[in-house]
């Protein structure tokens, strides 16, 4: 599995962009290879944070190439201020299992008692 993170700095978003961005996650729920996504921001919402999560290399090839995530690409300037993407190789994830992932569990942790 492969986590896909792709953080922005969100500038003026307007409906084309909110359209675009409907169909995209779209796109991407319908593809093979997509996994889940979950998505985050910082404390003021300065910077965003959407974690894709694909099975393997080829699906994230397949996503990035689609026309429509192409033609946001090429537009990306109207909407971000900056952006960054990280492609990490999921190794493990665990978690006390206090509620469920997108990520299987592959250890648990117990919960301290206090």
């Amino acid at each position: 599995m492969y986590s896909v993170a792709f953080i922005f700095e969100p500038g003026p978003l307007d409906e084309d962009f909110h359209a675009l961005d409907s169909v995209i996650q779209e796109v991407a729920e319908s593809m093979d290879g997509f996994v889940g996504k979950e998505s985050w921001q910082n404390a003021d919402g300065s910077r965003l944070n959407s974690t894709y999560y694909w099975r393997d290399e080829d699906s994230i090839k397949a996503f990035s190439s689609h026309p429509k995530h192409v033609e946001a690409k090429r537009q990306y300037a109207k909407w971000y201020k900056g952006y960054h993407i990280v492609i990490a190789k999921v190794e493990r994830s665990y978690g006390d299992d206090a509620f469920a992932h997108i990520t299987p569990n592959t250890r648990t942790e117990k919960r301290a008692q206090t």
